[in-house]
């Protein structure tokens, strides 16, 4: 999703049902069997839409109805779909195509605003290793300041970026300096699971409820680069709302990234998985 600097932005089916003369009766054509794709063709496809080079995509593999599900967003047009249908040859009958509305993008610009080099993010999860206090937040955040701060003034001083990893992941640790600061826990980091109704914090937006619709997503987002093993939901989330938590109770599951739409409209989003970034960076989320 887009950036946001401070002060400036940069920001079913229906059924139709034929009733036949009284007297008659009318064979109803036979369905057309459903080609079953191995584990193998299906992981095929997937690196199919990989090579392709389309942005504004998302994409996995459903192992239940054994398709690669391909979420597009609005920038994608129909040559698109029809390079990567090309692009997975005989085996294109295993795509699933889905729309989302919108652009996917990194969403830089909120938990609790954070603020460096002219940029605004959202903290995720405090985390802890030893007797050292971090954050984790989005990685495209991390890689656009050296530096965070708790004001858009840059006057109240946090600590330093000390990891990011963006593309491919999308997760940095910052380190708490300012020993003035709390830095209050209650979470465990969980997996989450398809069908799981979670919340997403944010500094531009707020909180904002949601479903996991897909785990281990490929993402690869309008002229941001792609990232892997991704939390899609349909939570909401705004420029501004990057780096901020995902969590079902007590429960931390991801850190905000990117997606598309807005909170008045909906939209698709995706989290970097939090047990991953903590394992990353050899810290505990508490």
């Amino acid at each position: 999703m887009r950036i946001t600097r401070t002060p400036r932005r940069i920001q079913l089916l229906a059924a139709a049902v034929g009733l036949a003369a009284v007297g008659t009766f009318t064979q109803p054509a036979a369905a057309a069997p459903q080609v079953t794709y191995s584990a193998t063709a299906l992981a095929a496809v997937a690196d199919a839409v990989q090579q392709s080079g389309v942005d504004g995509i998302a994409w996995h593999v459903d192992a239940t109805s054994r398709r690669v599900v391909v979420t597009a967003d609005s920038t994608v047009s129909a040559a698109d779909v029809a390079a990567l249908k090309r692009q997975a040859g005989t085996k294109a009958g295993a795509l699933r195509i889905d729309r989302a509305s919108g652009v996917f993008r990194p969403l830089l610009s909120a938990g609790n605003a954070i603020y460096g080099g002219g940029y605004r993010c959202s903290l995720g999860f405090n985390v802890v290793s030893g007797s050292t206090y971090y954050f984790l937040t989005a990685g495209h955040c991390g890689d656009v300041a050296n530096t965070w701060y708790t004001d858009s003034g840059q006057k109240t001083l946090i600590g330093p970026t000390v990891g990011s990893s963006f593309p491919g992941n999308d997760y940095a640790l910052v380190r708490y300096d300012n020993t003035s600061l709390s830095h209050p826990g209650g979470y465990t980091a969980a997996d989450p699971y398809v069908g799981e109704s979670v919340k997403r914090t944010g500094s531009t937006t707020g909180t904002h409820s949601g479903t996991v619709t897909a785990l281990n997503v490929t993402v690869r987002y309008t002229g941001s680069g792609t990232v892997k093993g991704m939390i899609q939901t349909t939570v909401c989330a705004e420029p501004g709302d990057s780096g901020g938590p995902l969590y079902d109770g007590t429960k931390a599951l991801g850190i905000t990234s990117g997606g598309s739409g807005d909170c008045r409209t909906g939209g698709t989003t995706f989290y970097q998985p939090v047990k991953e970034a903590a394992s990353a960076y050899r810290v505990t989320v508490y």
